[in-house]
């Protein structure tokens, strides 16, 4: 059984190239021990044609899938419960994992016991521009920092299996449809889990720039609606009450502002 299983929510791709990108960074890894299991989140066109062809390129991919479009939450459980790995790593397509990046967060949960997960930094780009920013977290996030934002990129992390089966896995909500992420770390610190952040960009990730002006009210609604109950979780009250409608005061505010704000958090998207 491979140590590690790497999981990936896809639904309605528009190319191939999206998942070969991908594909070929994990088939790069110059840790081997993996296997990479692509679910496809009841896509509308022919997605998992293509995921079949991606299974063919190595021996070490697994494509699997439903019938009925349920959301990311879903599609990652559905992973987990068809992985075997004693690590669960995360991946998302377009996003690229470097070539030591299985290597250094594998070698870190080793000889660290201590912590549930570990994630890392990461440059952000897109086609037109290439590499247009950085991610960078907080190196040993605690509690209070989720306020701002979720304190790991999540394609980034490996989980202990044992701790995100303890955590519930993702939940499946409306409300987690976006954020499901979020949800999930800040259930994992409620419960005294803690993460790692190393301090090297080993990823490249996939996010248009201007991105977080896109996203409708209803999404940033549901984001809302996760921060309250998290922080209700984390015992963040009453300091965290400013914090609930952030994902609302980013919608009208100029992207310029927001950058210098996230900056001045020291998390997060530069």
């Amino acid at each position: 059984m491979p140590r590690v299983s790497i999981i990936m929510g896809v639904y309605n791709v528009k190319s191939i190239e999206e998942l070969e990108i991908t594909a070929k960074s994990i088939i790069e890894q110059t840790y081997t021990d993996w296997e990479f299991i692509i679910c496809d989140d009841g896509s509308s066109n022919n997605t998992f044609e293509l995921l079949k062809r991606i299974e063919a390129m190595d021996s070490r991919i697994k494509a699997i899938g439903y019938k009925e479009n349920k959301g990311l939450s879903t599609a990652l459980n559905t992973c987990i419960e068809a992985s075997t790995g004693e690590y669960i790593a995360r991946q998302d397509a377009e996003d690229i994992s470097h070539p030591q990046r299985l290597e250094k967060e594998i070698e870190f949960l080793d000889t660290h016991p201590e912590y549930d997960l570990v994630g890392c930094n990461a440059y952000i780009y897109d086609h037109e521009n290439g590499r247009w920013g950085e991610y960078l977290n907080k190196e040993i996030p605690v509690a209070s920092d989720f306020l701002w934002t979720t304190q790991f990129l999540h394609p980034t992390v490996i989980f202990r299996r044992e701790s995100l089966i303890k955590a519930g896995k993702y939940r499946v909500s409306k409300e987690t449809k976006r954020s499901q992420d979020y949800d999930l770390f800040m259930t994992m610190y409620s419960l005294g889990m803690k993460g790692y952040n190393i301090q090297s960009k080993m990823f490249d990730y996939y996010q248009k720039d201007g991105h977080q002006r896109e996203l409708t009210w209803g999404k940033r609604f549901r984001e809302a609606q996760i921060r309250y109950k998290g922080f209700k979780k984390l015992h963040l009250f009453p300091k965290a009450f400013p914090y609930v409608v952030k994902p609302l005061v980013v919608k009208i505010i100029p992207q310029k502002i927001y950058r210098k704000l996230k900056k001045s958090e020291g998390a997060g998207a530069k």
